[in-house]
């Protein structure tokens, strides 16, 4: 412990209970989902013996009486998992998590899909469980039909569809072997742009929108996944910067595979299927196709009965820009569109409808997601931050009367919703610093009808022991070098007078991420601040949620601004009298890892000592799509990526390092940590390393938590040590 860190006291948190069962945040339900009649709600629920097991619960909202509808101890084999569905948790950040991870309802209410250990179940609201599948392979995005009458899923590459009524399997497809899959989303739709699957039943039933994708040109990487007894060597297609990406086609077909017809996606190959829907009459599919250099995102539309397609419009970056995908849109019945856009700087909605553009949300704000369209009232309720940067909330907008906002969630909180299509029931998730996350049902307007998950922090909850000496965030400002506000949060150990503490820097610095927040930060930040650190983090130029100008600083310049911001919030915290200016460390992981290189490089002396995790070392080993969309491709502005990357200033660290990677990672390969370590070990600089066989990109488990975060605080420690007078 460093001489500024304080001895344990009754009500502190050790590593030890904050990554101990039951978890200090609660109950901590995922997949919140309502049935299709809204009587009841169904959550992916954690067992208090082991945090990171789930079951499949529901309660029904008149009573609010909860049950138990799936047990995955009880129905599951317990048997092991394809090597494709184990990534494809991976790529959805749920790669520790056990039990079931995803479940559909069936449109009428009485039945849900339900995917554990590789097969399939159908349970009833009864708790009938029925096995529908018993296969060595693991059937992947398994659905059911939007009429009922079908499951489908992916099995050996290719689309398989289950008659419910006739208990009768179809192959829709039997192309897929080799480097050619159907119905699934490649390596970088799931990774980088949010789209997990790769097929789309219509609303009718009567026909399937299916990707076929052919990985044949892109590059093998041999990912050697070292485990603490085996090692092993998978051939990866990864489709590095500058590299060529699959091939995609896109084709509608009947259930039963026939009636194909190919979806004309235009002349160019190199392109990204961004997102494909149907329109609620079936009549019309639409796909999202976006241009290689992500400047240009096309909204076609198709006629699935010849595959013949027309641009309806089209989004257009600046030069200096990209364009960011967005889950924020909806298919309206009168055939227009509600449509999300930065077209103006800023993320709000739009109404298209016969060529035309209604903006129905404007201002120095951001939309962040649609909840909900109820059609016969003209009613949107979406989220965003009108309210300030620190929260998000939820509000109401109306077609009639586009502009008039008008929020209908409680004040102070950091909120998230889903809800079913009118958004009359939805379900809130929130929480703020002193709060871990609840979940309420409220009606149409907010008022709350129900707590799904009230999780209030006393009695027996898990975090009423340590509330007591809970500390509360602070949040102030700084001005960056061109003037632009920069947000940062701050929880501090009881400051005595005259004294002078460590701090913990955690940085992220990274697109598409806001770390600043009124949210609940979790038990570590605590442990950390327990242990005698002050928590500091700051947002940057190029972070999420504050606008298109702000985000777009990152073009082309990666390891930049990002870096000065950062090291402006190091230069403040140097100016507070409760402080040691010495004693300053930094943390990072994958993107923040590489801000931690970066700055280590850029400022000697700054830091105390720097936390290095999965960090990027070399840009042109990263995938093409969320490289490229910031970075540009390396063919064409190779000097820009030898700007950013880090192994050619690795002589230039002279500060405490410590780096840290999975030794299986497939994210952010294990490579861009050894290619450090060759050259700093060229260079004759001295750092600290710790490995973890098995390990993906997320470094976490039971036991491997506690061993990661003693290895990151014992080492801090070490290095905030006020030397022997």
């Amino acid at each position: 412990m460093s001489a500024e860190a304080r001895d344990p006291t009754p009500g502190d948190l050790t590593l030890e209970r904050v990554f101990a069962s039951p978890d200090l945040a609660g109950t901590t339900p995922r997949m919140l989902k309502l049935s299709p009649d809204g009587k009841y709600v169904t959550v992916l629920r954690n067992r208090d013996d082991e945090r990171e097991r789930f079951d499949l619960w529901t309660m029904d909202t008149a009573s609010g009486a909860w049950r138990m509808l799936v047990d995955s101890k009880k129905i599951g084999t317990g048997a092991e998992i394809s090597e494709a569905e184990k990534m494809q948790r991976e790529r959805a950040r749920i790669g520790d998590t056990r039990g079931i991870v995803a479940y559909d309802w069936a449109p009428d209410g009485r039945s849900i899909l339900v995917p554990l250990d590789g097969d399939l179940y159908l349970a009833t609201l009864a708790g009938d469980v029925r096995r529908l599948t018993a296969t060595e392979g693991s059937e992947l995005n398994p659905v059911i039909s939007p009429k009922g009458g079908y499951a489908s899923f992916v099995r050996d590459q290719n689309l398989v569809v289950l008659d419910l009524s006739a208990g009768k399997e179809i192959k829709v497809t039997s192309e897929g072997t080799g480097t050619v899959h159907f119905g699934e989303a490649e390596f970088v739709a799931q990774e980088e742009m949010a789209r997990r699957t790769g097929y789309w039943w219509s609303p009718d039933d009567k026909r399937i929108a299916v990707q076929r994708f052919d990985e044949a040109p892109v590059g093998v990487v041999s990912r050697t996944a070292i485990g603490a007894e085996t090692t092993r060597v998978y051939d990866q297609r990864y489709p590095e910067a500058g590299t060529a990406n699959v091939l995609v086609d896109l084709y509608v077909m009947k259930p039963d595979g026939t009636g194909r017809v190919k979806v004309d996606l235009g002349s160019e190959t190199d392109i990204y299927l961004a997102r494909v829907d149907w329109t609620p009459d079936g009549k019309t599919l639409l796909v999202q196709r976006q241009n290689r250099a992500q400047t240009v995102l096309d909204m076609l539309a198709v006629d699935p009965t010849t595959g013949k397609s027309r641009i309806l419009f089209s989004e257009k970056s600046g030069a200096k820009s990209w364009i960011n995908l967005s889950d924020a849109y909806r298919a309206l019945g009168d055939g227009s569109l509600i449509w999300w856009s930065e077209r103006d700087g800023h993320g709000h909605l739009y109404r298209f409808k016969g060529g035309k553009w209604t903006p129905l949300t404007k201002g120095d704000w951001e939309v962040a997601d649609l909840v909900g369209v109820d059609e016969a009232t003209g009613r949107i309720t979406f989220t965003g931050n009108k309210d300030g940067v620190l929260e998000r909330h939820l509000y109401v907008v109306d077609l009639a009367k586009p502009g008039a906002v008008t929020r209908i969630s409680e004040a102070g909180y950091w909120n998230t919703a889903n809800a079913n299509r009118d958004a009359s029931r939805i379900i809130v998730t929130r929480s703020k610093g002193d709060q871990p996350p609840q979940v309420l049902l409220t009606d149409g307007a907010g008022k709350r009808l129900a707590w799904v998950n009230e999780n209030r922090v006393a009695g027996d909850h898990p975090y009423a022991p340590f509330l007591a000496s809970h500390r509360r965030k602070q949040f102030g400002t700084i001005k960056a070098a061109d003037g632009t506000t920069l947000h940062w949060e701050m929880i501090t150990p009881p400051l005595e007078p005259g004294r002078k503490y460590p701090v913990f820097f955690h940085h992220y610095g990274g697109p598409h991420s806001q770390q600043v927040s009124r949210a609940w930060g979790g038990a570590t930040q605590q442990a950390i601040v327990d242990r005698g650190y002050i928590w500091f983090a700051l947002d940057n130029r190029g972070a999420a949620n504050r606008g298109k100008a702000f985000e777009d600083h990152l073009f082309q310049a990666m390891g930049g601004v990002e870096v000065t911001d950062q090291l402006a919030g190091a230069a403040y915290l140097k100016t507070l009298d409760f402080v040691d200016p010495g004693k300053v460390t930094t943390y990072g992981w994958s993107y923040g890892g590489y801000m931690t290189l970066k700055m280590l490089q850029a400022a000697p002396g700054v830091f105390a000592a720097g936390v290095a995790g999965a960090p990027v070392s070399k840009w042109e080993l990263y995938d093409t799509h969320y490289t490229e969309r910031y970075m540009g491709d390396p063919r064409q502005v190779q000097a820009a990526y030898d700007k950013a990357n880090t192994v050619a200033d690795a002589t230039k660290i002279a500060d405490p390092l410590l780096l840290i990677h999975g030794m299986a990672d497939d994210n952010v390969v294990l490579e861009h940590s050894t290619v450090m370590m060759a050259r700093m070990q060229a260079g004759a600089v001295p750092f600290e390393t710790m490995l973890y066989p098995g390990q993906t990109h997320r470094v976490a488990g039971p036991g491997i938590s506690v061993h990661l975060w003693t290895t990151i605080l014992d080492f801090l420690d070490r290095n905030t040590k006020t030397p022997a007078k």
